[in-house]
């Protein structure tokens, strides 16, 4: 695997707990999770992860608006945004967009988040 650390970002605990227990299952490492934009940008500073798996509709900062503050930032985490809305619903915004790519939050893996990295920018 190219990358190993995951920081989970989403507004709703019960998917950030479905999505810590699939990805640690498929051997990524979970080292942390956070519930608002705010906080994501806070934690991917603390924690460094190698990745963010984050949601598009969050309480403060949405996740596009995170996104292009960490791209800011120029170091990690690389990001993949996800949404419970298909990815059609944001095809403008997904292309204007520093993230590498977008998986519905029904297919989300370790697998699919990872070949999103493998693919790069």
């Amino acid at each position: 695997m190219v990358a190993t650390t995951l920081l989970i970002v989403d507004d709703h605990a019960g998917f950030r707990t479905f999505a810590r227990a699939l990805m640690e299952a498929e051997g990524l490492d979970v080292v942390g999770e956070a519930d608002d934009g705010p906080s994501a940008l806070v934690e991917a500073a603390r924690l460094d992860p190698d990745m963010m798996l984050l949601d598009v509709m969050l309480p403060g900062l949405d996740g596009f608006e995170v996104c292009e503050r960490l791209a800011a930032r120029g170091t990690r985490p690389a990001v993949v945004l996800t949404s419970s809305r298909d990815g059609s619903s944001y095809a403008d915004r997904l292309a204007r967009s520093s993230a590498l790519g977008f998986v519905a939050k029904h297919a989300v893996s370790a697998s699919a988040v990872l070949s999103l990295l493998e693919a790069g920018p």
